[in-house]
């Protein structure tokens, strides 16, 4: 089953690739390495989700905005490489979290991106992670991802 496929079983579209909000790239590609700038929940530049985990939000929010911010970097791969079918795999997901101090559970709220990474792409998807929590994210937002991919 094709990725496009996956993600219509799953019941998602993917989202028009959010534009960067500063003087970057969204993605550059070097070499086998397409490494994707910072996705956030955002659709058509409409912010789903803000707010810290543990505080305005809960670990299910943070979840569902993670998943939210993979479908972005979904739809940046898509852009970059015209289609899926370049993509080797997943080599890195870095999570950046906007919590509370006393907040804990930030590896269940990048399991929202790792699951939606699973479900779509399957063998495609394996990566190492890493994770951090900061006071603050821009525009208030709780959930930052960093992807690199590897492509053919």
């Amino acid at each position: 089953m094709s990725i496009m496929a996956r993600l219509a079983k799953a019941g998602l579209t993917l989202p028009d690739p959010p534009k960067p909000g500063g003087a970057y790239s969204p993605t550059i590609l070097s070499g086998q390495l397409l490494f994707i700038s910072a996705q956030f929940p955002i659709v058509n530049s409409e912010l789903r989700y803000q707010g810290r985990l543990g505080d305005d939000l809960s670990t299910e929010d943070g979840y569902q905005a993670a998943r939210l911010a993979a479908l972005n970097v979904l739809s940046q791969i898509n852009a970059a490489l015209s289609g899926f079918d370049r993509l080797r795999q997943i080599v890195r997901l870095e999570g950046h979290l906007r919590t509370t101090p006393e907040f804990r559970e930030h590896a269940r709220v990048l399991d929202g991106a790792s699951h939606l990474f699973h479900e779509i792409l399957v063998e495609k998807a394996g990566h190492v992670r890493a994770l951090y929590g900061h006071t603050s994210l821009p525009l208030n937002l709780p959930v930052e991802l960093v992807v690199i991919a590897e492509v053919d």
